[in-house]
């Protein structure tokens, strides 16, 4: 009895934890243009330079289909797909990647079972006049970095 009180109080902690990763998300627009992905892109490395880090970068549109990608020299084969994996996750669920790592750290395990969904931050929904047109993924360096990159592509579009 006292295992299942336990497991009942986990799960609701965890419910409670996890909501504001569900809560509701802006409604999907017409895909960003070539234009578009290509400027949140350029913003995105040009932050990337900025701090001498040597990043991979891909904008999809909102069914995850990579639109534009970038790999600056010397960036590392891993993450030509982490990028791409973070920008898809990111439009299909529109929510950060970060959020998926969120509700990971309060025990919602049945993220796991997502598909197509990324628990590593450094993927933004791409939103512009309110709704989602894309993702945008980079990675490099550690999710602080890859986050911050990333934001200098969502902030091009504002």
């Amino acid at each position: 009895m006292r295992n299942r009180v336990w497991m009942l109080l986990t799960m609701c902690a965890t419910l409670m934890l996890s909501a504001n990763v569900w809560a509701q998300q802006p409604p999907l627009g017409a895909p960003l243009t070539l234009e578009q992905a290509k400027k949140a892109a350029a913003a995105a490395e040009a932050e990337a330079k900025k701090n001498n880090w040597t990043y991979a970068i891909a904008v999809v549109e909102p069914s995850g289909a990579l639109i534009y990608f970038s790999k600056m020299d010397g960036t590392q084969y891993g993450s030509i797909n982490v990028a791409i994996d973070k920008a898809t996750s990111a439009a299909l669920y529109r929510r950060p990647t970060a959020a998926f790592d969120a509700g990971l750290r309060a025990g919602s395990q049945y993220l796991l079972q997502l598909r197509g969904g990324n628990a590593v931050p450094g993927g933004f929904p791409l939103v512009v006049d309110g709704k989602v047109v894309g993702g945008i993924g980079a990675s490099g360096g550690d999710g602080a970095q890859d986050s911050q990159v990333a934001t200098a592509g969502v902030n091009a579009l504002k």
